[in-house]
């Protein structure tokens, strides 16, 4: 057992720690622990990192750069890292990593080179919305972010087929566009729950029937933060 192992009983591994998605007080004792004794922390942006750091009091080890362009060239280093007997902090800017973030480039590499990977568990914004929508949880699709513009409409049929209760996630600045593509494809009875700001002070839920919550969104002055969007199950397949 090294010395780094007996003073903070955590061996050396890649760890996969997840960060708040907007409420600072969702991370586990567990993870601020890792994150102080961490040799080294790859993040998605070392200044986000250093924010949330700083936040918590935590001297900030070494922080680099580890995001969608260079995930891939930074699977060696991370291998390299754990091999010298470091413990490794993998973190991107919210929520769990390889969930809609970088982190599941890295995660295969250090699997193929028979590093350990740890995941410690925490904040992810669709469980969040899930759980608390009121539709179906005990059958679900989670599809991410539909594509801007090529596959679209695809992608959206697909959702469709499966027949259970659909997750995705959607920016402010198409989440009008995906309700009214969720009307002409599942009707506009499906029932909806349309979830933003997370965790945050102006944390919202739309709970309803899609052409409901469509005119409820169409008459907000504005609409900021990044959408959970759950799709429900047309009664014909029930």
């Amino acid at each position: 057992m090294s010395i780094k192992e007996k003073s903070t009983n955590f061996a050396s591994a890649l760890y996969l720690v997840a960060t708040p998605i907007g409420n600072l007080d969702d991370i586990s004792v567990r993870s601020l622990k890792l994150l102080r004794v961490a040799d080294v922390i790859f993040c998605e942006d070392t200044r986000n990192t250093g924010q949330l750091l700083k936040l918590y009091g935590i001297a900030a080890p070494r922080l680099v750069s580890c995001h969608e362009h260079n995930e891939q060239s930074q699977v060696d280093v991370i291998i390299q890292e754990v091999n010298l007997g470091k413990i490794v902090v993998y973190v991107s800017d919210a929520g769990t990593p390889a969930i809609s973030d970088p982190g599941g480039r890295i995660v295969q590499g250090a699997i193929q080179a028979g590093i350990d990977v740890v995941s410690v568990p925490g904040a992810t914004a669709f469980v969040t919305a899930l759980v608390a929508s009121g539709l179906n949880c005990n059958e679900f699709a989670f599809l991410g972010f539909p594509p801007q513009k090529k596959g679209r409409k695809n992608f959206l049929l697909h959702a469709k087929s499966l027949g259970i209760t659909v997750v995705l996630y959607e920016s402010p600045y198409r989440i009008i566009t995906l309700i009214e593509e969720i009307i002409e494809l599942w009707g506009i009875e499906i029932e909806l729950c349309v979830a933003r700001e997370l965790t945050k002070l102006h944390e919202e839920y739309l709970r309803g029937k899609a052409g409901e919550i469509l005119q409820q969104i169409r008459a907000k002055s504005s609409v900021k933060g990044e959408f959970v969007v759950i799709i429900g199950v047309l009664s014909k397949d029930k």
